[in-house]
C-alpha cells in the first residue's frame, strides 16, 4: 500500500449521508466512507446545489426513463477538497480544491471519442438512479472529472459550474455569435446561469421571461437588458423586441414547461435557432410546424454537456457576475437535508438556489 492509498483509509471509517428512502422523505444514515483506488479520488464535499432534477426525483421518484427504484441519495451540483487519492492518479493531491463534474463516461464508446461524452450510454451521473449522489459527506469520483480551483473561489461558484456548464454547452448548441439578440424563457437556476452564460459568449441584448419577480429581478443583476412577466398579454411581442418586433437571433427554453417551449419558438426571428433545455413532464407537446417550416428555424436538443468545465470555471472565477451574490437565498447542514429540499420545492417565489454543506460551516 503507497502513501495515497494509506491516506485513503486514515480518515474516518464512517460518515453521514442523507439518503431519500421514499417519496419527499429523507433519512440520515451512516454510510462507510469510500475508498480512493486506482484513478479515483476521495473528496470531502463542502457545498452542494440543489437541482430541479434533485426535486423531481424527491416528490415524483422519476425522470422521464429514469426511475428510483431503491434508497437514493440526492445531490449532483458539488465542489470540495481532496483528502485521498488512488494509485494511479497523476493530476490532484490530498489538500486540492476542487469542482466536481457529476458525470462519469466509459471514455472508449464511439461518443466519447467524438467529444461528445455527454451522450455515452454507460455514464454513471450523481443522483441519478442507480448512482448516489453528493448529499454524503465523502464521495468517490475518478479524477478527469475533477477541476481544480482558485483559492479565490468559493466552493458555492464551483458548485455553481454545474447549472453554468448547461447554459454553456446550450449557447453553443446554438452557435450564438457576438451581438446576437437572446430570448430565455424560465429563470430558474439554469435558466439564470444561462443568462450570464449568454453575456459570456457576447450576445448584444438579452430579453427573459418568467412569472416570478424574484427572478426576473435576479436575472437583470445577472445581466439580463430586459425582463418581461410570462403572465403579460403582450410578453410574447415583448420578447421579440426590436423597433420592428422581427424576433431573436437564438432562444433558450430553460423552464420544462410546454407553454415556455411554444413562446420560445414564437420569439425567433426568421431563421433564428431554439435550443431545449428544459424538460415537459409529458413526452410529446404541440408545436406549430409551419412556423418552424417557412422561417427554417433551426431546433436543437440539449443534454447536460461535454468539455464546458475548464472554460466555465474559468469564465467564473472572471467574476463575470455576482453568481454566489445573487443565486445563493438558502443554506443548510447536511442533517436539514429534508428541509431544504422542501424549501426547494415548495418556495419559488423566495428562494433561487438552495445550497447543503455536508461538512459545514453553513
Amino acid at each position: 500500500m503507497n502513501e495515497n492509498q494509506r491516506a485513503a483509509t486514515a480518515g474516518p471509517a464512517t460518515m453521514q449521508a442523507a439518503v431519500l428512502t421514499a417519496p419527499t422523505r429523507i433519512e440520515i444514515q451512516a454510510r462507510p466512507v469510500p475508498e480512493a483506488t486506482g484513478r479515483d479520488v476521495l473528496v470531502k464535499v463542502m457545498a452542494v446545489g440543489i437541482c430541479g432534477s434533485d426535486i423531481h426525483y424527491y416528490e415524483h421518484g422519476r425522470i422521464g426513463p429514469y426511475v428510483v427504484k431503491g434508497p437514493i441519495i440526492l445531490g449532483h451540483e458539488c465542489a470540495g477538497v481532496v483528502v485521498a487519492v488512488g494509485e494511479q492518479v497523476r493530476t490532484l493531491q490530498p489538500g486540492d480544491r476542487v469542482a466536481v463534474e457529476p458525470g462519469v463516461t466509459c471514455g472508449y464508446c464511439a461518443f466519447c471519442k467524438e467529444g461528445r461524452y455527454n451522450l455515452c450510454p454507460e455514464v454513471q451521473f450523481l443522483a441519478t438512479p442507480p448512482y448516489d449522489g453528493a448529499f454524503v459527506q465523502y464521495i468517490k469520483h475518478r479524477e478527469d472529472f475533477l477541476y481544480r480551483i482558485p483559492d479565490t473561489m468559493s466552493y458555492e461558484t464551483a458548485a455553481l459550474c454545474e447549472p453554468f456548464s448547461v447554459g454553456v454547452h446550450a449557447v453553443r448548441r446554438a452557435r450564438l455569435q457576438p451581438g446576437e439578440t437572446v430570448a430565455i424563457i424560465g429563470m430558474g437556476p439554469v435558466g439564470l446561469m444561462a443568462v450570464v452564460a449568454a453575456r459570456a459568449f457576447g450576445a448584444g441584448r438579452i430579453v427573459v421571461s418568467d412569472r416570478e419577480p424574484l427572478r426576473l429581478e435576479a436575472a437583470l443583476r445577472l445581466g439580463a437588458d430586459a425582463a418581461v412577466d410570462a403572465s403579460a398579454a403582450d410578453g410574447l411581442a415583448q420578447l421579440r423586441g426590436g423597433a420592428d418586433g422581427s424576433g431573436v437571433h437564438v432562444a433558450l427554453e430553460t423552464a420544462g414547461h410546454p407553454a415556455a417551449l411554444q413562446t420560445a419558438l414564437g420569439s425567433l426571428r426568421r431563421g433564428g435557432r431554439l435550443a431545449i433545455v428544459g424538460l415537459p413532464p409529458q413526452d410529446e407537446i404541440p408545436l406549430n410546424v409551419p412556423f418552424i417550416a417557412d422561417n427554417e428555424a433551426d431546433i436543437y436538443g440539449v443534454f447536460r454537456y461535454a468539455n464546458t468545465y475548464p472554460q466555465g470555471l474559468a469564465l467564473l472565477a472572471a467574476g463575470l457576475a455576482d453568481t454566489d451574490g445573487v443565486m445563493i437565498t438558502d443554506r443548510y447542514p447536511l442533517e436539514q437535508a429534508q428541509q431544504a429540499m422542501e424549501r426547494a420545492r415548495t418556495n419559488k417565489s423566495g428562494s433561487l438556489k438552495v445550497v447543503v454543506y455536508p461538512n459545514g460551516p453553513v
